[in-house]
């Protein structure tokens, strides 16, 4: 009998409008970066076995190495988020009354997406390790629903690991393309997810993405004073959450008014209004590759928690001259690929 074997995948995403709204019941619209991804390969075996890769090094050649290594992927590398992928989809399944087999399997991944930069670089390995999963088993869509899926790929970093999150990435890279995302409060609480629009992506307007990996400090280290501020009733921090949404809201009329050409200057309050928010939290870094874009004329906003920044550009020319002036500050510049080749 043959090895089964199961190749999946899922990719980076960058935020356009609306974060950090998403994981305070606003609205966001976010869209799938295919220029990077997390791969998973899932191999049928005797024994449940997780496959460490360059992220999951134990072993170093000099304290420069492993210096360098915590730089580059943090302390906790992948292993832990297949684990913790694993747990919950098990449990997921029980809740729901889904039988699985007992057959084992094999676990190995690999992400071309730059780490710590906002692009979700964590949630797209549990995404694909969960369609992997799903795909072994032969769990359907219908058993666990699509717009469950990032409840559950929440749930991995929130519940099992203990990371500050919200939907909006989950959503994004279970849905891709480019969705509008509701997350009313009533409507979370009566239906347990978001409201989630796809939007063709014909409707944008010229992007780019610009970053650098050094910049990225990780979701929980900027967001957690925010949530505590939250919490605490903070009415600064809590309308800020409204005027994001707004901004959201805002940018999918435009849209599917056929004026994606207008959304620049709410890409730049989306920025301004985080850069007050979060004040010197937001790193002199992540601010002089906003500066830069804005110098050009490109609208920019972070894509996520810092280390990496989206805007638009009015032509070629002007995408040029963004990589040429990035390119001495360390930053890498590409335009998104949204839809698949």
């Amino acid at each position: 009998m043959p090895v089964t074997t199961i190749r999946t995948e899922a990719f980076a995403r960058a935020g356009l409008i609306g974060n950090p709204s998403d994981g305070y019941f606003g609205k966001t619209i976010s869209f799938i970066v295919r220029n990077f991804s997390a791969r998973i390969e899932l191999t049928e075996s005797d024994q449940i076995e997780l496959i460490p890769n360059e992220r999951d090094h134990m072993i170093f050649d000099s304290v420069e190495q492993l210096v360098s290594d915590v730089a580059l992927h943090g302390y906790y590398g992948g292993l832990r988020l297949l684990k913790a992928t694993v747990n919950r989809f098990f449990h997921a399944c029980k809740e729901r009354d889904v039988k699985l087999h007992d057959r084992c399997f094999r676990l190995k991944y690999h992400s071309t997406i730059p780490g710590r930069v906002g692009m979700a670089g964590s949630s797209a390995i549990i995404t694909a390790c969960l369609r992997a999963l799903m795909k072994f088993y032969g769990v359907t869509d219908n058993e666990i629903p699509r717009a469950v899926q990032p409840n559950i790929i929440l749930s991995v970093e929130n519940e099992e690991l203990g990371i500050p999150a919200g939907l909006q990435d989950r959503v994004i890279q279970v849905y891709e393309g480019v969705v509008f995302m509701d997350f009313d409060k009533a409507h979370m609480e009566k239906i347990g997810h978001g409201r989630y629009e796809e939007i063709d992506p014909v409707f944008l307007p010229p992007l780019y993405i610009a970053y650098k990996t050094q910049l990225g400090e990780g979701t929980e280290v900027p967001h957690n004073d925010i949530r505590k501020r939250w919490n605490a009733g903070d009415r600064e921090v809590h309308d800020a959450m409204q005027q994001w949404a707004s901004l959201a809201q805002q940018v999918r009329d435009l849209l599917l008014a056929g004026k994606g050409h207008s959304i620049a200057p709410l890409l730049d309050a989306n920025f301004d209004l985080r850069r007050k928010i979060y004040g010197d939290k937001m790193g002199r870094g992540n601010v002089e590759m906003i500066e830069t874009a804005r110098s050009l004329g490109c609208s920019a906003k972070f894509t996520g928690s810092g280390g990496a920044i989206v805007g638009t550009y009015e032509d070629e020319p002007m995408f040029e001259s963004l990589v040429e002036k990035m390119r001495p500050l360390g930053v890498s510049v590409c335009k998104p690929q949204i839809l698949p080749l």
